[in-house]
């Protein structure tokens, strides 16, 4: 377990997940982009975001507000970091940063024009707090977006198709015995509210497909990650998981049933600093 803005990141912080969040990311990028286009992203732009991990929203920002603008990501993994300034290089990027600090401590001389962050706190025990913390350092009037994942609301139709719905349950038990808030996409409204900012506008994003989808493969990646948390925590084993042929599995249960999968809803909140 490695700490991520001073609390466990359940994932850690290997090759192997670095590579898994990069896909992830592609997997996911248009359901950001699209929460950063209607929250008012323009070129120009001078972009904060925090807990940026490897870098994917830091890009991907990058792209939208161009070279007139500039993105400045916040992690405390400095593994995390050293991929996202190799990955911005690579890009030719020279209006992006990275900077390592523990976002319960952020304290930034800089002001910026948006604050933005994804999958970040869902890992924080006090999302309200440390959004609050950050949002001192957007202008008035500056855009305030971020993107949380409801693993609660993954299903399939039919519902009953018992390897989904088992797999399901392994990742939401490990991830909420290790502390993380499986709901915290629908907790937006409660935690932007939390931090004294206005009401955010809110959309639901999800990835649904059947057997020829990338559904399958995307479960047992995450399956894959969660394993060492779930034996750890004594939610499953890999002799009950089976995760070598978990993806054939699933995709072969699809098939029996002509079944789609519903992965978690990402839930995008976006609103304006006051002022």
């Amino acid at each position: 377990m490695n700490d991520r803005s001073g609390v466990d990141y359940a994932l850690g912080y290997s090759d192997a997940e670095f590579q898994r969040l990069i896909r992830q990311s592609e997997f996911y990028a248009e359901f950001t982009e699209d929460v950063l286009r209607r929250a008012g992203f323009k070129p120009g732009m001078r972009v904060l975001d925090i807990g940026c991990g490897a870098g994917d929203v830091s890009l991907l920002a990058a792209r939208m507000v161009g070279p007139a603008g500039s993105v400045t990501g916040v992690d405390k993994s400095p593994e995390s970091l050293q991929l996202a300034r190799r990955r911005a290089e690579q890009e030719g990027f020279r209006h992006m940063r990275f900077i390592q600090a523990d976002l319960n401590e952020l304290d930034l001389t800089d002001s910026f024009d948006a604050l933005i962050g994804r999958f970040v706190l869902i890992f924080l025990p006090d999302p309200s707090a440390v959004l609050q913390r950050a949002a001192r350092h957007i202008r008035d009037g500056g855009v305030i977006a971020f993107q949380e994942m409801d693993i609660s609301h993954s299903r399939t139709m039919p519902l009953d198709l018992p390897l989904w719905r088992q797999q399901g349950e392994w990742i939401k038990t490990a991830f909420q015995r290790a502390g993380v808030d499986v709901q915290m996409g629908s907790k937006l409204h409660a935690v932007f509210r939390g931090a004294g900012l206005p009401a955010p506008h809110m959309n639901l994003h999800a990835r649904i497909g059947g057997a020829d989808s990338f559904n399958p493969d995307y479960a047992t990646a995450i399956s894959a990650a969660m394993l060492p948390v779930m034996e750890r925590l004594g939610v499953a084993t890999r002799a009950e998981v089976k995760i070598e042929t978990l993806a054939a599995r699933l995709r072969e249960e699809l098939i029996s049933r002509d079944g789609i999968s519903i992965l978690p809803s990402i839930i995008g909140a976006w609103t304006q600093k006051p002022g």
